[in-house]
């Protein structure tokens, strides 16, 4: 893009302003000109909603501005997945680490972090790969294709540069051709962080699931259990069922606890919500449906993973893992 496409550029600014006699243009370089309109207007439009979607802080998007204007590099932002990974990690710390729940923030912040690098990795990359491509048409070649100089130039020149002028508007194609492989890269980049977003998900799955004793600790202290944590292995997408809890073996509740003669215990009952069918393995324990209500309540002597079931008429044991206690 030069001078020449400007002067047409120009020429046409000024007819449509009623400031000069109308000049016949062809179709085809009217039609060029109203697609590279087109392309300028579009280009913008995503420009600004990608600006959006990477930083929808509005202060923080005018003070990256500043810094771009004063050709001043932008200071790194941690971004508040990682603030939220400092800031339980640092509470770990304050409750102790070698609690079962300072060393399950411990572990859960640190992924928090990791999941927070690949969030500014993701926006460093789009910045540079999406971003800046459009920047430079808004800023340069459409600037150039819209700048107004040389109006006046003689039209004995207009007949020789309109073949030029053609060429040059011709390749907005290759503008769009150039965006689109740009659109590639950030899809690429998107797909690419969803997917290091999944992986350190399914870790912390992995890692969560070393700490099966936590639960069963606070349910034999509070005499009935909490349920599942909402960052638990068995409610966290693409998690697996949880596996059924091993029959009691202790001897003197499997000789004297009949289901039919247990009471519910002085501290009262709870409803449960059911997190997963579950099929009864004897006539002691109580099937289950995905959804449904229950009454729970935990008698003395037994086993924490496990709650006496009620709803109707039936009654039995149920495993505490398939439960989400309500208040």
């Amino acid at each position: 893009v030069n001078f020449n496409l400007q002067y047409y550029s120009n020429v046409y600014t000024e007819e449509k302003l009623g400031q000069a006699e109308k000049t016949e243009l062809d179709a085809h370089l009217e039609n060029l000109i109203a697609r590279a309109d087109c392309t300028k207007n579009w280009t913008e439009k995503i420009f600004r909603q990608t600006e959006v979607l990477l930083q929808p802080n509005p202060s923080a998007r005018i003070e990256e501005f500043f810094y771009e204007k004063l050709d001043r590099k932008i200071p790194s932002r941690t971004t508040n997945a990682e603030l939220l990974g400092q800031y339980m990690q640092d509470a770990a710390k304050e409750f102790g680490p070698g609690t079962p729940y300072g060393s399950t923030l411990i572990t859960v912040g640190e992924f928090q972090r990791r999941l927070g690098g690949a969030e500014r990795e993701f926006l460093h990359m789009s910045a540079i790969n999406f971003l800046t491509p459009l920047r430079n048409f808004l800023e340069g070649d459409w600037k150039t294709i819209s700048a107004e100089h040389e109006l006046r130039v003689a039209q004995t020149e207009f007949d020789r540069q309109a073949e030029v002028t053609c060429l040059l508007l011709e390749g907005i194609s290759s503008t769009h051709v150039n965006h689109l492989r740009c659109l590639h890269e950030f899809v690429e980049a998107q797909a690419a962080y969803n997917a290091q977003c999944h992986k350190h998900m399914q870790d912390l799955q992995k890692e969560l699931s070393r700490f099966p004793n936590a639960f069963a600790v606070n349910a034999s202290t509070s005499g009935v259990s909490a349920g599942p944590s909402p960052l638990s292995t068995a409610t966290l997408p693409g998690a697996s069922l949880p596996s059924r809890p091993p029959n009691p073996s202790n001897a003197l509740e499997s000789s004297t606890l009949k289901i039919e003669e247990v009471k519910p215990a002085a501290t009262g009952t709870r409803k449960a919500k059911v997190l997963y069918d579950y099929d009864a393995a004897d006539t002691s324990e109580l099937s289950l449906l995905a959804d449904e209500l229950i009454t729970v309540y935990t008698v003395p002597g037994m086993d924490p993973d496990w709650l006496i079931g009620e709803q109707g008429n039936q009654k039995g044991k149920v495993p505490v893992t398939y439960l989400e206690l309500l208040s």
